[in-house]
């Protein structure tokens, strides 16, 4: 039976995306996924922050625009880097008969693992967007962190070779997510 999917929008909030690498390319892949899966009647799914830097009402906790829910869609509030813990996120996807997750959002080494991970503890298919998630900017005081583009590339190399049972993971470039067709049918690997 192919899966049922649906695209997961991790964080994309003004304070995040202020701070995030290659922001204006992360946003632009995925609305441009977005589109395509609300065009193909996939479920978009916001995951949005709340925690003593973004409040809610606030304009650095809002959606950017680019990526803002549509009306009727569902929006998921979460307070810690898991989308799942204490939040309906298990319940809005199961409801709508969900097998499969698309993860995109920021930042890639905190709540875009945190939940991809979970997603897969929970029976989830994955589909991790190479091209659709970033991490913060690096400055020369951030020494201990590996830089940002290594550490996107890392975390798409670990999905790429990780291993758990029971569950199909993918690392897709956002335009070869095919929506059309079972995301299993395509076996494309970004570069």
């Amino acid at each position: 039976m192919p899966p049922t999917t649906a695209l997961l929008v991790i964080d994309m909030q003004n304070t995040t995306v202020a701070m995030a690498h290659r922001a204006a390319e992360t946003v632009a892949a995925i609305a441009r996924l977005s589109e395509r899966a609300r065009a193909a009647g996939v479920p978009v799914v916001t995951v949005r922050q709340h925690d003593a830097g973004m409040v809610p009402g606030t304009e650095g906790w809002r959606v950017v625009p680019e990526l803002a829910p549509r009306e009727g869609e569902p929006v998921v509030d979460k307070t810690t880097p898991d989308g799942f813990l204490g939040t309906d996120l298990d319940a809005v996807l199961t409801a709508r008969g969900v097998t499969e997750v698309i993860v995109t959002g920021f930042a890639t080494e905190v709540c875009v693992d945190t939940t991809a991970r979970q997603a897969l503890s929970r029976g989830y298919d994955l589909v991790v967007v190479a091209d659709g998630h970033t991490t913060s900017v690096r400055t020369g005081a951030d020494t201990d962190l590996v830089p940002a583009d290594r550490s996107i590339a890392q975390y798409n190399a670990v999905y790429r070779t990780i291993g758990w049972p029971g569950r199909r993971i993918r690392v897709r470039a956002a335009a070869d997510v095919d929506f059309g067709a079972p995301e299993g049918a395509r076996d494309v690997r970004p570069a």
